[in-house]
């Protein structure tokens, strides 16, 4: 039997699982779920410095990051796309949390957390990452 060739998936398709499946399935437990999800592809995904990163949400299809600040203790991210509106009123950005964390933890070998907030009027998602230089990993 011949298999019809589907093509490339389409950013239709990955909005129905990302902002309607996954919610469905996950619950009230989507925010963590997908946090924890984000560090398991930073592991399987790993990046040698954190220059990489828009990189890496590029291929990803993530959208377009860009370091906003950097100081000692914590970095300033800002997540935008093009191809289509981040102003989506339920889309959980923890996945991407998740990612970034556990990259920058990797690579600084200090406890690292990052949470995202969603900038209506700008439409775009920012990031803060935080870290302990006293927590060592």
């Amino acid at each position: 039997m011949k298999t019809k060739n589907i093509g490339t998936p389409t950013r239709f398709g990955y909005e129905i699982i990302r902002d309607h499946v996954l919610p469905s399935i996950l619950g009230n437990n989507e925010a963590e779920i997908l946090y924890w999800a984000g560090k398991e592809i930073a592991r399987k995904f790993p990046i040698f410095t954190t220059d990489e990163l828009p990189s890496f949400f590029v291929e990803a299809g993530w959208g377009t990051l860009k370091l906003q600040k950097l100081s000692k203790h914590e970095a300033f991210y800002k997540l935008t796309n093009e191809s289509y509106s981040l102003k989506i009123q339920d889309r959980s950005f923890h996945l991407e949390s998740g990612f970034i964390a556990e990259q920058y933890q990797k690579i600084n070998g200090v406890l690292t957390e990052c949470f995202a907030e969603q900038i209506q009027n700008d439409e775009y998602v920012q990031f803060h990452v935080k870290w302990d230089l006293k927590t060592k990993i």
